[in-house]
């Protein structure tokens, strides 16, 4: 074994507050696994936008108490520097119900207390949307959640919300990673849980806290629309996750009576035994709220991911059959449903590039205004609060993949408001005699029917770097339809077919968007996890007197398929 390698192992397993973690290590070093030893000590687990997440284990690219506690240590410094009341505002932390969440939550609360930070600890399990909410609740300079949200049983996670609430963005996340590698090269000290008590420096969010995300849910402008909630039924899952217990809660104080939980799956169970994947998103994921719904004959099917972020929703056909809305549909129908009941200062919406436009088109007809950042929340409410004004409200925003905030009491997406709202929504059609259904038909009869579609090309190490050739081999059509206009985020132009230029007002990316004569688009963006090339479709097809929704759909797929083929056919292999 290289001897800086194993001199690193050594300081590890030294350092290392976990005999767990120590022997995982050490039986590697006696198995002499060196691949895996170099993969555990190759570098360390980055630190983003999204703070961490990773497989928990041994070593400093996994998840594990000695990374928490070097990140926390980093997190204090740069909150030190930057913030210069940070010890009395002090930070919240709180985490999911995975097995290693509640000890990486108290890890970093005595890293900060020794720091001299104040800490607000929560006393149980808590939502992700309770942290978001806790930080402006409790005038917060930040917050941390453990959490790994939707990915598998292994992972873990640690995400940070800086004093607006929202989710930290450039510099922040450079300036503390920096910070964390100083960290790491430091002794880390911790305060004791009860001495941090007896000073004040650690406080526990007992059920008073909880109590105020659920009064903050029912007293929210947006969500006091309680038009007949004894109409709706609907089933519902934590999917082994944190969320049931407020669910349940938020959907009782604004009415909603028949609500039927999947009790194999209401309580948090970090082994997530009835789903392979715990993505609401991902197939088999839905099945047994699904047959809960089917049981009672519930007009919805409703879940939340593990930590409460996010909401997803299967709704019942004309043939009692249940089917999935996309994350796009739901998005549309909250923009539609909150901006026809919204005050008249209420105008501001926000979604992603990659997400549809059809959110835009709604907004535009409503006299309202759709604002289209970078992917991920963090930008969506980051931008949502630098562009409110008096006037201008800020309402909703959301992406594609099941991330939804409604209204300004959270600003991060909460899959618990969005239960609410979407119950309520439904109430509002069933009191009309309607049905989800129905309201999406007319939304797509108005601006025509928008489907979208995801596709990730795995690159080999001898494919050229696709951005590039775009950018080199401008295509001027794509499936046969002239290519109208090209934004380049990487340099924050829109390229127009007869040759004028736009400026866009977005941070540099590199991500290429393509709207071609007939209304599509496609959006090429690198992975920026993965050696994936991933590509974003959208069609747009026109719904005519003698369409019915699933033959608009069927039209839309044939062309998305079509569209899908050519485009990927002329990229470099």
């Amino acid at each position: 074994m290289d001897t800086q390698l194993a001199l690193r192992i050594n300081r590890w397993i030294e350092s290392d507050p976990d005999p767990l973690m120590q022997q995982e290590l050490q039986q590697l070093v006696d198995a002499n696994d060196i691949n895996e030893l170099e993969a555990r000590f190759n570098g360390r687990l980055a630190f983003g936008t999204a703070g961490l997440r990773g497989v928990v284990g041994a070593g400093p690219t996994r998840m594990n108490r000695l990374v928490v506690q070097q990140t926390t240590a980093g997190l204090g410094a740069y909150l030190k520097a930057q913030i210069s009341d940070v010890a009395t505002r002090g930070v919240i932390i709180g985490y999911d119900g995975r097995h290693d969440s509640k000890q990486f939550a108290h890890d970093a609360a005595g890293v900060l207390t020794a720091l001299g930070i104040k800490v607000y600890l929560t006393a149980d399990v808590a939502a992700t949307p309770l942290v978001a909410f806790g930080v402006l609740h409790l005038g917060a300079a930040a917050g941390i959640v453990v959490t790994a949200s939707h990915n598998p049983p292994q992972y873990n996670g640690y995400k940070v919300y800086w004093g607006n609430g929202a989710q930290i963005i450039p510099p922040h996340d450079s300036g503390i990673a920096a910070c964390i590698d100083k960290a790491a090269t430091e002794n880390i000290s911790l305060l004791g849980a009860n001495k941090a008590r007896a000073t004040n420096l650690l406080v526990m969010l007992e059920d008073e806290f909880y109590q105020a995300y659920r009064s903050g849910v029912n007293q929210a402008g947006v969500l006091q629309n309680h038009t007949q909630p004894d109409l709706v039924s609907l089933a519902y899952t934590a999917m082994h996750g944190v969320g049931n217990k407020m669910a349940l809660d938020v959907l009782k104080d604004a009415g909603f009576t028949k609500v039927y939980s999947v009790a194999e799956q209401a309580q948090p169970d970090g082994d997530f035994p009835t789903v392979n994947f715990p993505n609401p998103e991902e197939k088999g994921a839905m099945d047994m709220v699904i047959a809960e719904a089917k049981k009672h004959g519930a007009m919805l099917a409703c879940a939340n991911d593990p930590d409460a972020d996010r909401f997803a929703v299967a709704v019942r056909t004309d043939s009692g059959d249940y089917q999935m809305l996309t994350g796009d549909q739901v998005g549309v129908l909250f923009g539609h449903y909150l901006l026809t009941h919204a005050n008249e200062n209420e105008k501001l919406t926000c979604t992603t590039i990659v997400s549809s436009s059809l959110l835009s088109k709604v907004a535009q007809s409503l006299q309202a205004n759709c604002r289209t950042t970078l992917t991920g929340f963090k930008w969506l409410t980051n931008v949502g609060m630098s562009e409110e004004t008096d006037n201008n409200r800020f309402i909703f925003a959301y992406e594609e993949a099941l991330g939804y905030t409604v209204g300004s009491m959270v600003w991060d997406k909460d899959g618990l408001s969005a239960l609410v709202a979407f119950a309520q929504l439904t109430a509002e059609l069933a009191s009309q005699g309607q049905t989800i259904w129905d309201r999406l038909e007319s939304i797509y009869r108005q601006h025509g029917f928008h489907l979208n579609a995801q596709v990730s090309i795995a690159l080999k190490p001898t494919t050229p770097n696709i951005g590039a050739y775009l950018r080199e081999h401008p295509p001027l059509a794509i499936a046969g339809h002239k290519v109208v206009s090209t934004d380049d985020i990487s340099i924050s132009k829109r390229l127009f077919s007869d040759g004028r230029e736009e400026t866009i007002v977005l941070p540099t990316s590199d991500v290429l968007i393509y709207r071609l004569d007939n209304g599509a688009r496609v959006i090429v963006r690198p992975s920026g996890t993965e050696p994936k090339t991933k590509c974003y479709y959208e069609v747009v097809a026109t719904m005519t007197a003698s369409d019915t929704l699933v033959s608009a759909q069927q039209r839309a797929q044939d062309e998305m398929d079509r569209f899908i083929r050519e485009h990927q056919s002329g990229l470099p292999q």
